[in-house]
C-alpha cells in the first residue's frame, strides 16, 4: 500500500510554506479530484507522484461567503459549491453564479466540492485519465484527441493539447469580473481570475498560473452595476443529472440609455481555458439587443472554431449558447 505524509495546517501563510519545501506536496480540500487522480494512479510529468498531503480544510475562515453593497462579493475558496448556491446574497446580487454553482456535478458532491477545486480541477479528457497514453499533458509528445475520439474536445485556441475547461464556476465568475486572492510563502497576490488559467500555448503541462507553494486564497467580486443583467446556461448530455458540460456560457449585460453599455460573455467546455468571447461582446456593445444581432455575435465568433472529426457539433451548439444567453441577459 502506498504510503503518504499528511499535514495539518491552520494559517494560509503555513500552508504555502509547507508546499514550497515540498516539491512532492500538494493541497487538498474538498478532495472530488484529487482522490480520483491518485486513485487511478495517473502519473507522467505534468502529473507527478505526489507523496504528502497538505490540508488546508482547517484553515480558519477559508471557507466564508461575505457580501457588502459598496464592496461588494468574498467567497473563500474553500466555501463549497452547495453554500454558494443557497447563498441569499448570491441568488440575489449574482444568479448567474448561484445557477453555475447548482449545475455542477451532484448534490452530495457540492456538498464537499469547493469553488476552489472547481477552478483547479485537471481536464476531464479520457487520454489524459487513462494510464495507458502517454500524451502532451503527461510529459509525452503527442495528442491522441487529434486522430482518435474526440467528441468533447476544444474548437477554440486549441494547440498541441486539445483539452477543454471543465469548470462550471468558471465562465460565470470571469463575466462577474472576479479577482483571484493568491496565497505564497511569503504573503499573497491578486489577479484578475480571467488571467489566472493557462492554456497548452503557454504550458501544455498546467491549467493555471499557480506555482508550487501558492493556493487560491479566496475571489473577490465587485458588486453589480445598476441595470445588469445576466445569464448562466450548460449544455449537457444528460438532463437534470450529474454530468459535464458539452459547452457552457455566462453573459453579463449592462444597460445604459436602452443600449449596451458594457457585456462579458465566456464560454467553458469548448476550449482549454475559459474562452472569452470578445468578438460576440464587441459586436454588441452600444446597440439595443434583438435576436438578429445576438445571431450575428454567434456567426462572428465562432468562425474562429478548428472542430475536429467527432466534434463539429459544438460550433452549432456555441451558436445556440450565444444567442439564447444573451437575449436572456438582454431581457
Amino acid at each position: 500500500m502506498r504510503t503518504v505524509k499528511y499535514t495539518k495546517t491552520t494559517t494560509w501563510k503555513q500552508a504555502s510554506s509547507t508546499l514550497a519545501d515540498d516539491p512532492k506536496a500538494l493541497a487538498i480540500a474538498g478532495g472530488s479530484d484529487l482522490l480520483g487522480l491518485i486513485k487511478d494512479g495517473i502519473e507522467g510529468k505534468g502529473l507527478p507522484r505526489w507523496e504528502s498531503i497538505v490540508d488546508i480544510r482547517t484553515i480558519d475562515g477559508s471557507d466564508e461567503i461575505a457580501f457588502k453593497e459598496s464592496d461588494g462579493l468574498t467567497i473563500g475558496a474553500l466555501a463549497t459549491l452547495s453554500a454558494i448556491e443557497q447563498s441569499p446574497d448570491i441568488q440575489q446580487h449574482y444568479p448567474a453564479l448561484a445557477t453555475a454553482a447548482r449545475a455542477a456535478a451532484s448534490p452530495n458532491i457540492r456538498n464537499v466540492g469547493t469553488i476552489g477545486g472547481n477552478l483547479n480541477q485537471r481536464p476531464r479528457c479520457w487520454y489524459l485519465r487513462n494510464v495507458e497514453f502517454d500524451c502532451y499533458k503527461k510529459g509525452g509528445d503527442f495528442c491522441f484527441a487529434v486522430t482518435g475520439t474526440n467528441t468533447y474536445h476544444a474548437i477554440l485556441n486549441g494547440e498541441l493539447c486539445y483539452i477543454v475547461h471543465p469548470s462550471d464556476t468558471a465562465p460565470a465568475l470571469i463575466a462577474l469580473q472576479a479577482e483571484a486572492v493568491i496565497s505564497t510563502p511569503s504573503g499573497q497576490k491578486t489577479v484578475e481570475l480571467e488571467k489566472y488559467f493557462t492554456g497548452p500555448r503557454v504550458d501544455v503541462l498546467r491549467e493555471n498560473i499557480l506555482q508550487q507553494g501558492e493556493l487560491l486564497k479566496e475571489l473577490r467580486i465587485p458588486a453589480p452595476k445598476s441595470g445588469t443583467g445576466m445569464s448562466f446556461i450548460k449544455a449537457q448530455r444528460r438532463g437534470e443529472t450529474y454530468d459535464f458540460a458539452l459547452a457552457n456560457i455566462a453573459t453579463v449585460i449592462t444597460k445604459k440609455d436602452g443600449k449596451v453599455d458594457d457585456v462579458r460573455i465566456v464560454l467553458s467546455g469548448v476550449a482549454p481555458t475559459p474562452y472569452r468571447a470578445t468578438i460576440a461582446e464587441d459586436e454588441i456593445r452600444g446597440k439595443a439587443v434583438d435576436r438578429a444581432l445576438a445571431q450575428s455575435a454567434a456567426d462572428k465568433t465562432l468562425l474562429q472554431a478548428r472542430p475536429m472529426t467527432n466534434n463539429a457539433y459544438k460550433v452549432r451548439l456555441s451558436k445556440a449558447l450565444i444567442v439564447r444567453s444573451i437575449l436572456e441577459a438582454w431581457g
